[in-house]
């Protein structure tokens, strides 16, 4: 049996993980990232929970074939370093040659939402496919992009920022310096702005008391589950919500037509709510409408795992 390290550096957690040539995932460990402090501290912390996931599994660090890593940020892959991360506070961090002295193994890094994307190519909703875009729903929107069988991350390692296309031009400003960008609208940072909005416009949605209950604070979940109480406010913004969301999949697919579109981060966790209104105005759309073969859009199966699994199976994804 072969045995790979995994590494999803995030910026509130570091998490590594043994994963065996079956892709499953045979331990963790984790720490906090505890930002901001030095590069070098955090690349040590990245080694001391890959030697303690290695030691939770049973084996030994000479089992281990290689050691993958999915940072935020434009990761370059050729010269290993952490170009540039905003969340990290990394520029032109070798985060593979800090591994490296510790963990005297193979050490390659990625793109997170590139990781993740491997991830779910190699063993989850977009296993089988030839080409895969898997689209990410969180603070922003990540993208990653997996063309026969190898990531695509553009020819200066910046790819697949699919969040960062508009959808709205002059729409609401967009974190990267646009605006209205596709994360601006579908992210669950843009969902819960536009259910703050629908709110403030309407005292007397269910909203409120979803909100008062929950100590306060809206979620992507409030406007969803108001919906399925009737309220008509919270209906037209999971409405709003899936008409951008499906504006910027058919874009997507418009562009790259994948076998596989997956769509993964905690909004998704609606399921058929979210999923099947998404594909009725995706097909309504799609440039390929009336062809034979069309995209199949599907919800992630691997949840924070991806990224673990995605980053352990780096050595194969060049």
């Amino acid at each position: 049996m072969k045995y790979y390290i995994g590494i999803d550096l995030g910026g509130t957690n570091i998490v590594a993980g043994v994963v065996d040539e079956n892709y499953n995932i045979i331990s963790k460990a984790s720490t906090k990232t505890n930002l901001p402090r030095p590069e070098k501290e955090i690349a040590d912390d990245m080694a001391k929970v890959s030697v303690q996931a290695v030691k939770e599994a049973g084996i030994s660090m000479e089992q281990i074939e290689w050691v993958g890593i999915g940072t935020p940020g434009i990761a370059n892959s050729e010269k290993g370093i952490i170009e540039y991360s905003c969340n990290l506070g990394f520029s032109n961090t070798p985060m593979v040659e800090y591994i490296k002295k510790s963990i005297d193994k193979p050490v390659f890094i990625e793109n997170d939402a590139n990781a993740a994307a491997y991830g779910e190519y190699v063993a989850g909703a977009a296993k089988g496919a030839k080409n895969a875009v898997c689209i990410t729903l969180g603070t922003g929107v990540g993208g990653g992009i997996i063309i026969d069988g190898k990531i695509y991350s553009g020819s200066n390692f910046a790819g697949a920022e699919i969040g960062h296309t508009v959808i709205e031009v002059d729409g609401p400003q967009c974190a990267c310096g646009r605006k209205g960008c596709f994360e601006v609208f579908s992210s669950a940072t843009g969902l819960i702005r536009m259910t703050k909005e629908a709110m403030e416009a309407d005292k007397d949605s269910v909203m409120h008391k979803i909100t008062a209950e929950r100590k306060g604070k809206v979620t992507a979940r409030t406007s969803f589950d108001a919906m399925r109480m009737g309220d008509k406010t919270a209906k037209a913004v999971v409405d709003k919500y899936i008409k951008y969301l499906a504006a910027g999949i058919t874009n997507t697919i418009n562009i790259f037509q994948p076998d596989i579109l997956c769509i993964g981060g905690g909004v998704c966790n609606e399921g058929d709510p979210l999923l099947l209104p998404v594909k009725e105005l995706v097909k309504q759309e799609v440039y390929t409408k009336n062809s034979p073969k069309n995209t199949e859009i599907v919800i992630a199966k691997l949840g924070n795992d991806a990224g673990i699994i995605g980053a352990a199976f780096l050595g194969n994804a060049k």
